[in-house]
């Protein structure tokens, strides 16, 4: 088996490390907060210092982290990944970002002799634990093949879309339709329910009906319970709808849905729920849509 690294422990990024233990792989990991990871090092990762000595150990080393700004922390400077790679190995990076810093961080890479695909997922948390992501991949076609032992410990599919940034622009054209599809779908519980309909049973007849998707399943049901661990929060749903909106600017796509949605998360934060997960859509439905008196 090749020797795997991978930078950003977060809450699907430790949830990877753990299947690809589970699996036998030999795991370097570096997170900004070591504590993070100490039940990774308990499992049987290596823990190193810094994302180039993950580089330096690896064979193949993956990256998952919040945003553009972060993936660039972890690449760049002395102790980034760049600084760790070298001929032969590849650079793997699962994060929703820029396509543009994706494709310039691609063409860093190839000048190091290494190779990089982009890797974005569709699925959250029970999809990563069940092995049931869909991974999305851009880059050369012959580093997919060396990587794809690997990806298939934690997907039922992947999918090769292109060159390197077409996987992130894929993902990002993917994300653009859960938030308003949940702001729908709760439109249409809180129509219910002022109709007379208990909240749960408006839910559940939705949920069962031709409108509903896999990702209103999983996540609509969070109205009646929030997970007790925030899965998606509603400032990342707003930082991958913004994706949307600057690369529908850059390509001359118009994305009112979008629109909606950044204006719907925007009051979320701004009525201080931006940490929540972003199933609080469903009160700023409510906050919007104040009774009317009897």
């Amino acid at each position: 088996m090749a020797k795997l690294g991978f930078v950003g422990l977060g809450l699907m990024g430790s949830r990877i490390v753990k299947r690809l233990l589970d699996a036998g792989h030999e795991v370097y990991g570096y997170n900004r907060t070591r504590a993070r990871a100490e039940s990774l090092i308990q499992a049987g990762m290596r823990w190193k210092n810094s994302p180039k000595e993950v580089a330096q150990a690896a064979d193949i080393t993956l990256s998952m982290v919040a945003d553009t700004a972060a993936l660039s922390s972890i690449v760049d400077g002395d102790n980034g990944i760049l600084a760790g790679l070298s001929a032969g190995k590849i650079y793997v990076d699962m994060s929703t970002v820029s396509p543009e810093i994706i494709r310039l961080t691609a063409r860093r890479v190839a000048d190091s002799g290494a190779e990089m695909l982009d890797a974005p997922v569709s699925g959250s948390v029970s999809a990563v634990e069940a092995g049931t992501l869909i991974i999305y991949v851009g880059g050369s076609k012959e580093a997919l093949e060396k990587v794809r032992p690997v990806f298939e410990q934690l997907s039922q599919r992947v999918i090769y879309v292109g060159t390197n940034g077409q996987a992130v622009s894929m993902k990002i054209a993917i994300n653009l339709n859960i938030a308003p599809q949940l702001i729908s779908l709760f439109e249409g519980v809180l129509l219910a329910e002022r109709s007379g309909i208990p909240r749960a049973e408006a839910l559940d007849g939705l949920l069962n009906s031709v409108v509903a998707s896999t990702a209103m399943k999983y996540r609509a049901p969070f109205i009646l319970k929030m997970p007790d661990e925030v899965w998606f929060s509603a400032a990342m749903m707003k930082k991958d709808i913004q994706l949307a909106l600057d690369l529908g600017k850059e390509l001359g796509v118009t994305l009112k849905t979008a629109e909606l949605a950044k204006e719907m998360l925007d009051k979320a934060i701004e009525m201080g729920w931006g940490d929540e997960d972003f199933a609080v859509l469903f009160r700023v439905v409510e906050q919007l849509s104040p009774k009317k008196e009897a």
